[in-house]
């Protein structure tokens, strides 16, 4: 880091700015001529406006159109005379009370990726609270009239009849807003996610709160401050810090002045204020926020300070302070000349330059804290440094601009930026955690973004970030307005995209409570996430399970026992199954089946019950592998001018239920050829075989030792033990997870095998995401939803296998539901998407709204660990009490995929070990330096050459 002799310091502005709502009346939009109509229909007929209102609404109409015209986007259109109707209770409708500046980037991004559910209202009488149906006590929240946001920036002021109801909502909850009783009055006791409410505002805009969080619980470095406070409520008196706060509390604002004189004479002379020259006098409180009462003082005029905190404190409230604190120095470049033109530099000095770093943070998916953006203010040290006075900038252009070229030192302050900002929110979140439902605004009620602005400062020789305040908004604004300046140059935006994918997570959980679920199969121990997931999600789940003593049957809500193995009987099981839901008057949103023996028997109980699901002929197709590549090849003439065919993907194969079907199938296919079971799961009996004879004597053992379920349990010999002969394709091996709602795909996964253990091909290794070039992951999704298509699956999730060969895709097989093993977990880490909420989704007629593209957040490379293999290990070394003590000390991620430590002939994987990191190099050195300490990697098993394909 820098040394000191290369840094002078000066004074930090840390000015608030000043909200134009406290100044009386509304501000001009500026010079722009209005371009756009003034006659639209912006009065609400259910609930009118007073004059004043009227004003507001129709000012903040104008600002989002003069805005629109700056960012080059069209003018909103008037649908108004013809109100939308017909909006269902299972449709997403996001909503935002507030500035449309405040929010631009959020209404834009929203836009993107739910196209007409994204929704500004500009006045609370465009909404209104009716009492929920389904929770007592709390609200349900109705849109009458609002702007709806489209793809390309399309903007139209819409009519709601009936009403909509909202299903997330956020907006200007602060202070100094136009809105702002209104919008906390309506965020109160809904029944809906909502981003904050008034009474998390008030916190987050509560300077000495936040200071004290921060100090405290973060870890982030605070200015020395001294706060003098009325009355501070219960909740927050355990929080004061000893490294930087020091807080006294005041019985009164009478006789307190020796008290107050004492204090403030002991802050200056401190040593916490020894290496500063000067000191500022503001207020905190809710109340404060966006005020210009600050003053700044000389530290040697103890008088003077003393007057200033005196004064101020006879102006505040109960639950305010006052805070001196100091004034921390901004560290800079030692003057340096230009080596193009020194004369010039000599003759005329660069001024000294301040950087202010305002950050966005937001909860991602899983309420962990992301830092989306990070832009910087710049300007002169001696002037007021605030928000909207400065242009953003990137801290590249900042840092470089103040005189740091040195690429590591650019690369170490953002980490710090990082690890501060998602330290900050992190804080906030705990202390939000702890709160009641009433003193958080309501059961749904969290803090979804927050701002956070720092100072670089220099403390013993290394340049260090100093938190200055957090904010609702204020950063928001700022990244927008980076956001569309950069659209003029072809930048793109991208801050609140993970903003609005924790909006539309909300909003579909939501969606989700309480949905009556009937789920066909449990499946064994690698299912248990199911379970509890649901629980999550208060989903009320069904089950209907063959073992009676099965777990999961004390983790649903109903569980019904029926023996459904031998499913060459599922039409009379699902006739069945039909019989026992009505008996117990069951009033099922949606059925669905996780478990791969249970698929057909879900999709004929569907369509008696009249629930959505891919058609049975469909899953009958998939569920039998040999049919799934002769059927995809007949369809050979079938595809749509422009499309591949199907039949490019499928893999010429052959149906054994005899010797003579071996012979036969020996005499038409090519080897080498791979031999696996019809209905298998697992890889179970799967062998490479390089002539007939080795087919004969595979097929002979196969029938032998694998004929009935009991022999087996769950890798589908309840089908019983048919097989199939297959070409064998060379190529990297890999699943392509799909969403598909109405034969629409909605979301891709893709993830990377390592190279099998020949001749089993039971797995060994993977990759997320994938490190194909994008033309041939691309190749690899086109390919798995035109063969699921081509079966005839057009509503779940599916689970595609294919190899990818030096002249495109080759199917191996289609799993007709969620992918297994690791893979749900892995996509919730990676890319925020939880597949097994959309596959319910789907099963409820609801289309999950997702990202198409979802960009990593991070990269997985994970080891599967064999009984056969490594018992010894499982024993010992990396004993299940060591793995999952790894797990939660985020050193690992452990999948555990079978509770017996049993070596089978047949064997499947007992765990995945798997290790995470910024790139894939990194993840693939962490996971073999892992399985080489626990004993995983052996000779034997040589896992550097199973994580060989991941380059």
């Amino acid at each position: 880091m820098l040394s000191l002799d290369q840094i002078n310091v000066d004074q930090p502005l840390i000015l608030k700015e000043l909200d134009w709502a406290e100044q009386g009346p509304l501000p001009s939009i500026g010079s722009l001529r209005p371009h756009w109509r003034q006659d639209v229909s912006l009065d609400c007929k259910i609930s009118p406006e007073d004059s004043h209102a009227r004003a507001c609404t129709a000012y903040y109409y104008d600002l989002l159109q003069g805005t629109l015209q700056q960012e080059g986007l069209p003018e909103t259109i008037d649908r108004t005379k013809e109100p939308r109707t017909g909006f269902s209770s299972t449709e997403v409708t996001i909503c935002i009370l507030g500035s449309p500046t405040s929010y631009l980037s959020v209404l834009l991004e929203g836009g993107s990726q739910c196209p007409g559910s994204m929704l500004l209202c500009l006045s609370p009488c465009w909404l209104s609270k009716v009492p929920s149906l389904l929770r007592p006590g709390e609200s349900s929240l109705l849109v009458s009239k609002a702007i709806s946001f489209e793809q390309g920036g399309r903007t139209f002021l819409e009519e709601f009849s009936p009403p909509r109801r909202v299903t997330y909502f956020t907006g200007s909850f602060g202070p100094c807003k136009e809105h702002e009783q209104s919008a906390g009055e309506l965020a109160r006791d809904l029944d809906c996610p909502t981003g904050g409410s008034g009474e998390l505002a008030r916190l987050l805009e509560d300077k000495l709160l936040t200071r004290q969080l921060l100090d405290a619980r973060a870890q982030v470095g605070v200015p020395p401050t001294l706060a003098f406070t009325f009355q501070r409520p219960q909740l927050l008196q355990g929080l004061a810090a000893q490294r930087s706060l020091h807080v006294v509390e005041l019985s009164g604002k009478e006789g307190q002045e020796n008290l107050v004189q004492e204090e403030v004479g002991a802050f200056l002379q401190g040593g916490a204020m020894e290496p500063y020259s000067q000191v500022v006098v503001k207020p905190s409180g809710w109340r404060w926020s966006g005020a210009h009462t600050v003053s700044f003082h000389v530290k040697v005029e103890q008088a003077a300070v003393l007057q200033a905190v005196l004064a101020l404190l006879e102006t505040l409230e109960e639950e305010e302070s006052a805070l001196v604190e100091a004034f921390i120095p901004t560290a800079r470049f030692t003057q340096f000349s230009s080596p193009d033109n020194s004369s010039l530099c000599s003759t005329s000095p660069r001024p000294n330059l301040a950087i202010r770093i305002c950050t966005v943070v937001c909860r991602s998916w899983a309420d962990q804290p992301l830092l989306t953006k990070v832009v910087c203010g710049m300007g002169r040290a001696d002037k007021p440094l605030k928000h909207q006075a400065t242009v953003p900038q990137t801290l590249e252009s900042s840092l470089q601009e103040w005189g740091m070229t040195d690429e590591a030192q650019i690369t170490a302050i953002r980490a710090q930026i990082k690890q501060k900002a998602e330290a900050a929110m992190r804080a906030f979140m705990e202390m939000e955690a702890e709160l009641s439902v009433e003193q958080r605004g309501g059961r749904r009620t969290q803090t979804d973004v927050i701002g956070v602005d720092f100072l670089l400062t220099s403390s013993e020789e290394v340049l260090q970030l100093v938190a200055l305040e957090m904010n609702s908004q204020l950063c928001l604004e700022t990244c927008a307005l980076f956001e569309s300046m950069g659209q003029a140059v072809g930048v793109p935006r991208g801050s609140s995209q993970p903003l609005v994918e924790t909006m539309l997570r909300r909003a579909q959980c939501h969606l989700m409570e309480g949905k009556h679920v009937l789920v066909i199969g449990a499946g064994g121990v690698s299912k248990k996430f199911v379970w509890e997931a649901a629980r999550e999600y208060g989903l009320k789940i069904h089950l209907v399970e063959s073992d009676p003593n099965h777990f999961a049957s004390q983790l649903v809500q109903t569980f019904i026992h029926y023996d459904s193995t031998d499913h060459k009987r599922d039409e009379e099981h699902a006739q069945r199954v039909v019989e026992l839901v009505q008996e117990r008057g069951l009033h099922l949103d949606g059925c669905l089946s996780y478990w791969d023996d249970c698929m057909v028997l879900t999709a004929l109980v569907c369509e008696q019950l009249g629930l959505r699901c891919s058609p049975t002929a469909a899953m009958r197709v998939a569920k039998q592998k040999s049919r799934t590549h002769q059927h995809l090849l007949r369809r050979r003439k079938d595809a749509p001018r422009g499309w591949p065919s199907t039949a490019v993907y499928a893999v010429p194969c052959w149906h054994l239920e005899s010797q003579a079907d071996v012979e036969r199938a020996a005499h038409h296919l090519s080897f080498p050829g791979v031999m696996k079971l019809e209905y298998g799961a697992g890889a179970v009996g799967v062998k490479l075989v390089e002539d007939a004879q080795q087919c004969h004597l595979h097929f002979e053992k196969i029938s032998q030792d694998l004929r009935e379920d009991t022999d087996h349990p769950g890798i589908g010999l309840g089908w019983g033990n048919a097989m199939l002969l297959m070409e064998y394709v060379s190529g990297t091996e890999h699943d392509v997870d799909l969403v598909i709602f109405e034969g629409r795909m909605l979301a891709a996964f893709v993830s990377d095998n390592g190279p099998t253990r020949v001749p089993c091909f039971t797995e060994t290794a993977a990759s997320m995401p994938t490190c194909l070039p994008s033309d041939r992951e691309a190749q690899l999704v086109r390919a798995a939803y035109q063969c699921c298509l081509g079966c005839g699956l057009t509503d779940g999730v599916f689970n595609v296998e294919l190899k990818l060969t030096a002249a495109g895709p080759k199917l191996i097989e289609i799993n007709p539901r969620m992918g297994g093993f690791y893979l749900r977990d892995w996509i919730r880490e990676v890319f925020g998407v939880d597949i097994m909420l959309a596959a319910v989704m789907v099963a409820c007629g609801v289309a999950p709204l997702l990202p198409t593209w979802p960009q990593p957040r991070t990269h997985l490379v994970g080891v599967m660990c064999v009984v056969s293999q490594h018992m010894q290990a499982l024993k010992s070394t990396a004993s299940l009490e060591t793995l999952q003590a790894l797990h939660e000390g985020g050193v690992v991620r452990l999948n555990l995929l079978d509770d017996k430590l049993i070596s089978r002939e047949y064997e499947e994987p007992y765990c995945n070990v798997a290790c995470g990191g910024p790139s894939r190099h990194e993840a693939c050195l962490k996971v073999l330096s892992i399985c080489q300490a626990l004993g995983i990697d052996s000779p034997q098993y040589p896992v550097a050459h199973f994580l060989s394909h991941f380059k």
